[in-house]
Formats: C-alpha cells, structure tokens, sequence
C-alpha cells in the first residue's frame, strides 16, 4: 500500500432508505455522501493524489479559510499500486499527478477503519465509492462505517465482479484510517 495523504471530512451518517443494517455512518473516500471540509482544489495545496501530504496543511487551509472543523474527522489513506479495469479485468499500474509534489507525512495516530473502493475514471481524484454511492453495501458484508475489512476482500470482489455497473473504472482500492485530532 502506497501512502498518498490526508484529507478532514464532515462524515454523515447512514442515509436514509440505505438497505445496510451494519452501516452507521459513511467513511468513503469519495465525496458523494460524507463530503471534504471544502472546495480545496482552488487552493491548489493538494499533492499528486489530490489529497493533502500533512495534518498541518489540511488546519491551516481551514484555518485560513474560516472554516469550522469542530465537529469534522480527519482521514489517512493508503492505496494499493495497481488500480483494476472491470473490461480488460486486469490490474495495472498508475502514479500520481506528476506536476504536484507529493511528500506524505506518516502519523502515529491513525486507526484503521477499513478498505474502501473507489472509481478513478478521470483519472485524478477518487469519484464515486460504489459501497455507499450505489449501495452495494446492502449485497455484501460491510462494516459500521460502509467499509469493507480487509484488502483481500476488496480485492475478490473487484476480480469477482461484484462491482461491474457499477460506476465506470478503474477502481482502486484504499486503506481509510481515521486520525486523531489532537
């Protein structure tokens, strides 16, 4: 797994008509339901991965901002190197956007919550996180925060199909850790 930054979400909770029972709140790494404390791109602080390469970053961009982030988690995440074509079924290799540096900080405040799988079809930012964003949470065994629990399930159910129609990909296949704030 390739560590590629930080980014603060205002994380909501499970939506309503959502079939999961287990899902209690969304921790995507997309933007669909638990959205990014802002419109950040315009700042262009943001590394390769569009995400943030410190904690420190992230506060002071919200800081500068005015934005309150009281009430908002700040997530880490990693992401496997190969990024998987539902068409060609097959895994590949990408990189990060090369004209921003990327040079992320590691922390030893971060828990690991789970896997997520997002779709990549622009090629830059994560899109749609099919778990929460077309509910296919509700078809197989996620965890509290909409997340699968371990990178080989994600894994087998990219390579099984389980995400086809979906959302066009490639998707690939993150590491969200939760950090603590203080």
């Amino acid at each position: 797994m390739i560590p590629i930054g930080y980014m603060l979400k205002n994380v909501e909770r499970r939506p309503e008509g959502f079939n999961a029972e287990s899902v209690v709140d969304i921790y995507s790494v997309s933007n669909c339901i638990s959205h990014s404390f802002a419109d950040y791109v315009n700042f262009w602080k943001h590394n390769g991965y569009w995400l943030f390469d410190s904690p420190q970053i992230v506060r002071d961009l919200a800081e500068s901002e005015k934005i309150d982030i009281s009430a908002m988690t700040l997530f880490y995440y990693e992401v496997y190197e190969e990024q998987f074509n539902e068409e060609e079924k097959a895994w590949s290799l990408f990189s990060p956007e090369p004209s921003f540096p990327t040079a992320v900080e590691d922390t030893d405040q971060k828990h690991l919550e789970g896997y997520d799988i997002a779709t990549f079809w622009a090629s830059n930012s994560p899109e749609c996180s099919p778990l929460s964003c077309n509910l296919l949470a509700a078809e197989m065994p996620v965890n509290e925060h909409c997340l699968l629990n371990t990178f080989e399930e994600a894994k087998t159910a990219l390579e099984s199909g389980q995400f086809e129609h979906s959302e066009p990909g490639p998707f690939r296949i993150f590491a969200v850790y939760r950090v603590n704030l203080s």
